[in-house]
């Protein structure tokens, strides 16, 4: 008898691959830590909260730190010229610190509007202090990074949510436009004095329009129209997206929807998880041709099942399994990484009544007993 296959160790060549065994952990423990309710967008929302903050300290520094003696026009001149330094940087601070909550709820719109201002942060910041890279820059690169490569799952593209965050932001650049102009009214010419034409000018510069009867002649007035255009784009671009997309999106969802109640399952595989051994079990019955319905609660990060596969739900639910069609299924297969929830599932099948075979993995051999138990 071959080695491999001995007495000691019979199980040697069936062993799983150390790749498979290292998922089953991670999933494990992700399943224990319930990481799925609040990572990584807490995480992330936090970081993008504590950027925002220290994007706004130089902007409050500059308008509380000051001390100017003479005449109160040439305190306030001198004001209005030192605060406007912190002031782009300082609005970028607030709008990140807004749309932090956002994140919260995994707003697509949310994280859009986030990485485009980071990212404008950072290159503002390498701008300003090419040879004197700071902490924060660097801590802004990685948050540029976190929120690129957990872009899947900021999601959620709640119209009425969307709708919300691109109203705040609006209305934050447009204030924002309206009081710089009006407290950098002497840089243009004709000069800026009073609000309504500072509003005139605003959404006629963030609207890429340019009549060209107010322009900017200095420096700081030339930067904050830069800055303002750019903002502007920025804001108004995604809050479009925001609000259009998901009312399209929901449109054919309910096509979708509409047509999916028409659809009759019979005699197909029902696979609960999204674990290692879920998605070769999937890889494997869709290699014989068999149909095959998918329940995970969460939306895959890549694109091995099928669209008409997906069931995005909690697989011990016994309405989400009578939307797959457990009643009339040849098999319902608990693969998930928590035993528990394996027999949760199984249990969740028989409650239906039909006709379902039930396979239930085993992560812990100590659990074997318990999940016997439920009679799978």
């Amino acid at each position: 008898m071959p080695k491999k296959f001995s007495e000691r160790h019979p199980w040697h060549a069936l062993r799983p691959d150390w790749r498979v065994r290292w998922r089953v952990h991670v999933q494990h423990w992700a399943n224990l830590l319930h990481l799925e309710d609040w990572y990584p967008h807490f995480p992330i929302a936090a970081a993008v909260g504590l950027l925002g903050i220290f994007n706004i300290l130089p902007a409050l520094e500059h308008l509380l730190g000051l001390s100017y003696v003479g005449s109160l026009a040439a305190v306030s001149h001198s004001f209005v010229l030192d605060a406007f330094r912190g002031i782009p940087q300082g609005a970028a601070g607030v709008i990140l610190l807004i749309m932090s909550l956002g994140l919260l709820f995994r707003s697509r719109f949310a994280w859009a509007l986030v990485l485009i201002m980071a990212m404008a942060v950072l290159a503002f910041g390498i701008y300003r202090h090419p040879y004197q890279i700071s902490v924060l820059l660097y801590y802004n690169a990685a948050l540029v990074l976190f929120l690129w490569v957990f872009r899947g799952r900021f999601d959620r593209s709640s119209l009425a949510t969307g709708t919300l965050f691109a109203l705040v932001g609006a209305i934050m650049v447009v204030s924002y436009g309206v009081f710089g102009a009006y407290i950098l009214g002497d840089g243009f010419k004709p000069q800026i004095h009073s609000l309504s034409t500072a509003l005139y000018f605003s959404v006629v510069t963030m609207a890429t329009v340019g009549y060209g009867d107010i322009l900017p002649v200095s420096n700081e007035s030339r930067l904050f129209v830069v800055s303002l255009i750019v903002l502007g784009i920025t804001v108004f671009a995604t809050s479009l997206s925001a609000i259009i997309v998901p009312a399209v999106n929901n449109r054919l969802q309910s096509a979708l929807q509409g047509e999916k109640r028409h659809m009759i399952r019979k005699g197909h595989y029902i696979i609960a998880g999204d674990t290692p051994l879920a998605r070769n079990s999937y890889r494997e019955l869709k290699g014989r041709n068999l149909p095959v319905v998918v329940i995970m609660g969460h939306q895959p990060d890549d694109s091995i099942y099928q669209p008409e596969d997906l069931i995005i739900g909690d697989s011990s639910d016994t309405d989400v399994l009578r939307g797959a069609g457990a009643a009339q299924a040849a098999a319902v297969l608990a693969l998930r990484a928590d035993d528990s929830e394996n027999a949760f599932v199984v249990l969740a099948v028989k409650e239906i009544e039909g006709s379902a075979k039930t396979v239930a993995a085993v992560n812990d051999s100590k659990n074997l007993g318990r999940v016997r138990r439920v009679q799978p």
